[in-house]
């Protein structure tokens, strides 16, 4: 039985540009899911991982196989409608899972032979031994698995031209953020793999960086940061000798002994969302975490990288409070505070989301027709009418914002200073020039949306 698992591209998308940017290829994960699933699969299965972000097959060429699975976001959903369809032309069954499919789940019945909503590990196997015996469902609810029976991801599965391998060792957000579908789909509930085996992956992983793909390594309480300890002195002791990044909180800044053990244990960079320079912008989304304790930022991410621990910070344009302006007032706050790259995003209601119900029910989402506008829910293209800026107003203020934090006396100045900390320089401006040429990119790819969807701002 032959079994191709598939992460489809979306061309929009910059970061999988690596033809018209080589840095791109620090910037594309692995389909971490499909690996897992992979692990999970009986041996009676020759299994083939394509991932259509380092280039896509060519599919009629390849043998043809006895069932397909797709995994896909929001954006990816428009390519992974034409895979399934080229395959199903063939009479192969497709399966589709992941969040759009979760969340959008009589759209994609419509599109594929079955679905799986929620997360597919605890009814994998019913999935492969139905399709094996010809009696496949048109739905499986997989809701949220066991994470300490979660087992080793086939990395084995992948070719070599990933820059990070990838690997998690929690999930769930108890921070329910409005725009974020991650408490959606994986729960409120921060559960967490047994530290054994999250070791001994890291060693099974080739490469010598790493991803850890959790949404919050280290969790909110105390007892999540006792674990993220016993974590970090578990992979010291075993002397892995990878590199890591992670995403965490801001309380990250806040534990010494933490930051300590995190460093020695490898980790080189952390992905904080801050995600608006003003309080009022994080009650809006509904970040309420981050006004704890009436933070200093600029003291925060000091302290982190005391620990040669690189820290890229993400915020988010198009707030209701957002205007003229706040592409700058972005780029200031995070060259105030230091951060080491800045990820900026446009507001984006995502189906499954708290924004997403506000802004359907306000008639406020542009892009709404679905699936053909799914491609632009990547959170790098503006789908909504936000309250203050226009269409151009939001794409001046995203250029602003970039052109201003990426400016190369900027960047210069983030070399210095990650030189002469000893702060991972190489890998602070590898990706200042990535970010920095995904400039250009986004600016033509920015007036070639403004010319196909610009009129519908209008209506």
């Amino acid at each position: 039985m032959r079994l191709y698992l598939i992460n489809p591209s979306n061309p929009l998308v910059s970061i999988i540009k690596v033809r018209e940017s080589r840095w791109n290829r620090y910037r594309v994960w692995k389909p971490l899911s499909l690996m897992v699933l992979a692990g999970l699969t009986p041996e009676e299965w020759e299994i083939s991982i394509v991932d259509e972000n380092m280039g896509k097959p060519d599919y009629p060429a390849m043998p043809r196989p006895d069932l397909v699975g797709i995994t896909a976001f929001t954006s990816q959903a428009n390519r992974a409608y034409e895979v399934a369809t080229h395959f199903r032309n063939l009479g192969v069954p497709v399966i589709m899972g992941g969040i759009h499919a979760t969340m959008c789940s009589e759209e994609v019945m419509e599109r594929v032979d079955s679905i799986v909503t929620g997360e597919a590990e605890s009814i994998w196997a019913e999935v492969l031994e139905d399709a094996r015996y010809g009696r496949l469902k048109s739905g499986y609810s997989g809701g949220l698995a066991e994470i300490e029976d979660v087992p080793f991801a086939r990395h084995d599965l992948l070719g070599t031209g990933y820059a990070f391998g990838a690997i998690q060792t929690t999930r769930g957000c108890p921070l329910n953020c409005s725009f974020c579908s991650v408490t959606a789909f994986n729960g409120v509930r921060y559960r967490q793999r047994p530290i054994p085996d999250v070791v001994r992956e890291f060693q099974m992983v080739r490469e010598k960086r790493i991803l850890v793909v959790d949404d919050n390594l280290i969790g909110t309480r105390a007892s999540h940061i006792d674990r993220a300890k016993d974590l970090f002195r578990s992979l010291i002791r075993a002397d892995v000798r990878k590199e890591w990044v992670a995403q965490t909180t801001i309380n990250f800044a806040d534990d010494e002994e933490l930051m300590t053990l995190a460093s020695r244990a490898g980790c080189r960079g952390v992905f904080i969302g801050f995600e608006s320079p003003t309080p009022q912008g994080l009650q809006e989304l509904g970040k309420k975490f981050n006004l704890l304790k009436n933070r200093d930022f600029r003291a925060s991410v000091r302290r982190i990288q005391k620990h040669n621990i690189l820290v890229v910070g993400s915020f988010i344009i198009g707030l209701d409070i957002d205007a003229p302006g706040i592409g700058k007032r972005i780029a200031r706050a995070a060259n105030w505070y230091g951060l080491d790259n800045l990820n900026v995003l446009f507001l984006t209601p995502l189906p499954g989301t708290r924004l997403w119900g506000q802004m359907k029910e306000e008639n406020r989402i542009i892009l709404d027709e679905s699936p053909d506008d799914w491609k632009y829910f990547t959170l790098t293209y503006p789908v909504a009418r936000y309250k203050h800026l226009s269409l151009n107003d939001v794409l001046r203020e995203m250029d602003s914002c970039n052109r201003s934090f990426y400016s190369i006396p900027n960047i210069a100045l983030r070399l210095c200073s990650s030189l002469l900390q000893r702060r991972e320089p190489w890998i602070s401006f590898v990706g200042n020039l990535s970010y920095r040429s995904n400039i250009f990119v986004d600016s033509k790819s920015f007036s070639d949306f403004k010319r196909q969807q610009g009129d519908r701002w209008l209506s």
